[in-house]
């Protein structure tokens, strides 16, 4: 079955209720019954696996192969039995990595895959996927479909799956139900028919409907001779200090476009990005800014303070929580304005605006935790969107977004680009590359990128950095 919906619908809460994780009494409120083989969820956790939106969430132990032989070691099964279905389970999902690799070390995607090796490795009668296939690329999304639909075959496990990306599924389906985010339900039957006798109001309801474009216009690519906002020479890229995941590195982020950095799982995407931003060091080579945005140390961004990098470079991480610092959406959104010391009267104009424009002023005395996944990634684009940046680095901006919050963020971004501001996005979302007419810089083509030369002579010598913040 797949299980559709808007941002916000409840989808999530009834995956964890039928994985039995709601609590009790005291912790929410419950009418009607929710059972699995006919006793209530609880008292079938065993028999259910479940994987979480957020990647993070499902690792426990610190070593690839403990984490993946967790829920088997808890469910009792033989030891001897055990190393066999880790190695199954891991390469089910494609996670080629050693065993006895750190969790820490794995990047977004790869720990999505561990997740999934996780629960594929219980053979659970009841599997629950709640975004599987979120922060995959395309390959890693093709091989996740299918190790799946093959574990089903195998074990006639029953499927539920919560997914944005419906066209990969929908072949795969017996079913399709649609939530509302009244509590109700929109449609409920073959996928077949539900697409095609409610399309148009599930798309307007925020599903995305296979075969239904997206009616945006495309920006047009930068020119070959734009002036570079931030370039790179020579650069070695390092998430922890130590193990250099990219080196030789030589490129342009043109100034007032979009730059999409793609690559498969694991290439350095992120690390790339926070190191454009400024919040890790360059392990070798140098990042360095236009003139004009020159901190007191200089152009290089991983040299600027705090509160220099809020005005020059703002970040969205690829896990929003992340960057969560306030108890309602509300005052997360006026922090940085606050801290640059706007006025009052412009602070609440700045966060009604971006309350409105992102569907979240429902949901303004809301704590950001409490959010939906999609609703996380909107806020934490908003929380940088209110400082007004001249450039604005994005991990996977629009993970986790239904159809009518996608059109939003991308046409949110599409404005920004058109007032002049340079984007940077992480993503394996080949719409958002076409939407913003993005440039490309593709880590699975090679360890070496072209180079445009910066608008003024000039470099800095590398020596050590520290990291800094991203807001204060």
């Amino acid at each position: 079955m797949l299980l559709l919906g808007a941002s916000g619908a409840g989808k999530s809460t009834l995956l964890a209720g039928m994985a039995g994780l709601l609590g009790g009494a005291d912790e929410g409120d419950e009418t009607g019954s929710l059972l699995v083989d006919g006793a209530r969820a609880e008292a079938q956790r065993g028999r259910v696996g479940l994987v979480l939106q957020d990647p993070d969430s499902g690792v426990v132990l610190s070593k690839v192969g403990d984490d993946v032989a967790f829920g088997c070691e808890n469910l009792g099964v033989p030891a001897a039995e055990i190393p066999a279905r880790v190695a199954e389970a891991l390469d089910a999902v494609g996670l080629a990595v050693p065993l006895a690799r750190p969790t820490k070390a794995l990047s977004g995607g790869q720990k999505q895959r561990l997740a999934l090796a996780g629960v594929l490795a219980m053979r659970p009668g009841v599997l629950l996927l709640d975004e599987p296939t979120a922060n995959l690329d395309p390959d890693g999304v093709r091989e996740v479909r299918a190790s799946i639909e093959h574990a089903v075959a195998e074990t006639g496990a029953t499927l539920v799956v919560i997914e944005h990306r419906t066209a990969v599924w929908a072949d795969l389906m017996d079913r399709v139900l649609v939530v509302g985010s009244d509590g109700g339900l929109l449609a409920d039957g073959p996928p077949a028919e539900v697409f095609a006798r409610h399309g148009a109001a599930l798309a307007a309801a925020g599903v995305w409907v296979p075969g239904r474009p997206v009616e945006l216009p495309a920006l047009p690519a930068a020119p070959a001779d734009a002036v570079a906002a931030v370039a790179a020479s020579a650069l070695s890229i390092s998430r922890d200090g130590r193990t250099v995941v990219r080196a030789g590195l030589d490129l342009t982020v043109p100034r007032g476009a979009a730059t999409v950095i793609t690559g498969p799982n694991g290439a350095g995407k992120s690390t790339l990005a926070l190191t454009l931003a400024g919040l890790l060091p360059e392990a070798a080579g140098e990042v360095v800014a236009a003139v004009e945005l020159a901190g007191r140390a200089g152009r290089r961004p991983s040299r600027w303070t705090s509160r220099e990098l809020l005005t020059r470079i703002g970040t969205v991480f690829q896990e929003p929580e992340h960057q969560f610092l306030a108890s309602t959406v509300r005052d997360e959104l006026a922090i940085g304005p606050r801290s640059r010391g706007v006025d009052a009267a412009a602070i609440d104009a700045i966060v009604g605006e971006l309350l409105e424009r992102l569907h979240l002023a429902p949901l303004a005395g809301a704590n950001p935790f409490t959010l939906s996944g999609g609703q996380k990634r909107r806020l934490s684009v908003a929380t940088v969107l209110a400082d007004a940046p001249p450039i604005i680095v994005l991990d996977e901006p629009t993970f986790g977004q239904d159809r009518r919050g996608w059109i939003e963020l991308v046409q949110l971004l599409q404005s920004e680009i058109a007032a002049g501001t340079t984007v940077v996005a992480v993503t394996h979302d080949e719409d958002v590359l076409h939407h913003l007419g993005g440039h490309r810089i593709d880590l699975g083509a090679g360890p070496s990128l072209p180079a445009t030369p910066l608008d003024a002579p000039g470099r800095v010598r590398p020596r050590p950095v520290r990291p800094v913040g991203v807001r204060s």
